[in-house]
């Protein structure tokens, strides 16, 4: 037996949704590379032709589409036309997120309500518009981006956290309801991840020194280091191959050991 050929996606079709740049462009990237056809969408077109753009300068032909994952109507023309233009969604990621750093009390209910919306309404809906042409063809895998914030709080993001936290149960309960369809969702909680996301935390301060939050974080990290969009590749593609037939509701994270860790006494 060929152990390597189990994390093959040679002839699947992968879709990661919000994949322009950053995490899902690293994901949709290792995919191709395990020889997965990549399908992106974006909210934008100016996005997408981004997108587009990145791609081919990596070599990958991909194939992108405006959607917003909030809208349900968008959402089940755009499977519907994938189907038809590229095939049956083998693979989804479901990466599109925001996230809102405003303290609770200052923060009004839109706001919340549009993370909840994005983060966790979007995987929601992208996930039952390809369920049932996975149950159909035999098998599937969704792999939802999750966060420390699955497991943990902290100040300034009770929307991206409540929204994580809901993810992280949506990922178990749709492996509770279509495992015996031979479709597995399992989540990847990044730590923090160095994407233009997160750059105004690791920002230089005019005296020279550290970003105070850079520095917490990477004294809280026993990796000592934030980790790259280029570590969540194998994480991505073991449990989007057949490598992970039997892995189902379990959440990965790849955080270079800081939920394992309490920290350094003072």
């Amino acid at each position: 037996m060929d152990i390597l050929k189990n994390f093959s996606l040679e002839g699947k079709i992968a879709l990661v949704t919000g994949a322009s740049y950053g995490i899902g462009f690293a994901i949709a990237k290792a995919f191709a590379s395990a020889g997965a056809v990549i399908v992106f969408n974006d909210i934008k077109q100016e996005l997408v032709d981004k997108g587009l753009a990145a791609y081919k300068e990596e070599g990958i032909e991909a194939h992108g589409y405006v959607c917003d994952v909030t809208n349900e109507e968008q959402v089940g023309a755009f499977i519907a036309q994938v189907e038809k233009e590229v095939g049956v969604i083998d693979i989804l990621v479901n990466n599109a997120g925001i996230i809102k750093r405003i303290p609770m009390v200052e923060m009004s209910a839109k706001d919340f309500r549009q993370v909840i919306d994005i983060d966790l309404n979007g995987p929601f809906i992208m996930s039952k518009a390809v369920i049932p042409s996975m149950i159909q063809k035999g098998h599937g895998k969704i792999i939802n981006i999750c966060s420390m914030m699955s497991e943990l709080g902290r100040e300034t993001v009770s929307a991206y956290a409540a929204a994580k936290g809901g993810l992280k149960m949506l990922t178990k309960n749709i492996a509770s309801e279509y495992g015996e369809y031979n479709i597995q969702c399992n989540g990847i909680g990044p730590g923090y991840i160095a994407t233009p996301q997160t750059a105004p935390l690791r920002e230089v301060q005019p005296d020279g020194s550290k970003h105070p939050f850079d520095q917490f974080i990477i004294a809280k990290t026993p990796a000592a280091r934030w980790g790259n969009p280029e570590d969540l590749m194998g994480p991505a593609v073991f449990l989007a191959s057949d490598a992970s037939d039997f892995v189902n509701g379990h959440i990965l994270y790849v955080d270079g050991g800081i939920l394992a860790y309490i920290g350094k006494q003072p």
